[in-house]
């Protein structure tokens, strides 16, 4: 009876080894794909340059009291008009620096560097 049990224990472990390595793997996807916040200051990007993995979800919050908005220089995304405390949230999927400028305010740029 002995064996038995030492049996069930080693196929508890190894239950538990594979748990904790799909654990691993789980929170190893989801710290690459993370979501960061650029802030609308003071006709400012903050923090202007950013380097993000391919996946991440960035949201550009407007916390000026005046609208801003939010345009790819390449024109692959433009956002609505954000007022104060407004916020407009992009998935960046593809590897790619990405240029982006006001489109109220052209002055005020920013970049983005998504990473595989």
């Amino acid at each position: 009876m002995c064996g038995n049990e030492r049996r069930r224990g080693s196929g508890g472990g190894r239950a538990a080894a594979a748990a904790a390595a799909f654990a691993l793997l789980f929170l190893t996807a989801a710290a690459h794909a993370e979501d960061v916040t650029v802030t609308i200051d003071n006709f400012t990007f903050t923090p202007p340059a950013l380097t993000i993995t391919s996946g991440t979800k960035v949201t550009f919050v407007n916390h000026d009291d005046i609208p801003h908005s939010i345009v790819d220089a390449a024109g692959k995304f433009k956002s609505k008009v954000l007022d104060t405390d407004d916020s407009y949230s992009m998935t960046f999927a593809a590897p790619g620096d990405v240029t982006y400028f006001c489109g109220l305010h052209p002055h005020m740029k920013g970049s983005i560097v998504v990473t595989p």
